[in-house]
């Protein structure tokens, strides 16, 4: 399966995506894709609206302390809700569909995630950190919001002169 990133502003970044509902073959395929795509991007976490599959799927893979992500690392999670919030903290978050943009989000320090791995089966994770960060991000891209989305509007403004600055040196290389 031949994956692409969807980059801001595609308006499939904006749909909902979809529950799923059957976890076969198929999900399975698209699984089993988004990883070395993932790993091949440098992202940490990929949810599948951004490679044009709306559904309620997503993937994160944290670096260890040595900078590394293992493949025993991975988290998949189908159909995420969140069942708990605590804690407020700020990071520096970029996106792979925002290439080349960083800013500084609030997000919840911690959340408890209830979700269902590729077989259905019934999962439930507490994070922090930066896992908490990834999970809250990719679970704003199933429901079609952008990190960008969380900016106040003048630094929203700032940054939409910025994007099509880049998005006009980005043509004339081509």
């Amino acid at each position: 399966m031949k994956l692409n990133i969807v980059t801001y502003p595609d308006k499939i970044l904006r749909q909902k995506s979809n529950e799923v509902e059957k976890f076969d073959e198929e999900l399975h395929e698209l699984l089993d894709a988004m990883y070395p795509f993932m790993m091949q991007t440098n992202g940490i976490g990929l949810a599948a609206i951004q490679v044009a599959h709306p559904k309620r799927v997503l993937i994160i893979n944290i670096p260890d302390e040595e900078d590394e992500q293992s493949d025993e690392n991975l988290i998949e999670m189908i159909n995420p809700v969140i069942t708990e919030k605590n804690g407020i903290t700020t990071y520096q978050e970029g996106c792979l569909s925002v290439p080349t943009f960083y800013e500084d989000i609030e997000r919840f320090e911690e959340v408890r995630v209830n979700y269902q791995d590729r077989f259905g089966n019934t999962k439930t994770l507490e994070a922090n950190g930066l896992l908490s960060i990834a999970i809250q991000h990719e679970m704003d891209h199933l429901e079609g919001i952008l990190f960008i989305d969380k900016l106040s509007y003048s630094r929203r403004k700032k940054f939409e002169k910025e994007y099509k600055k880049y998005q006009k040196e980005l043509k004339l290389k081509k």
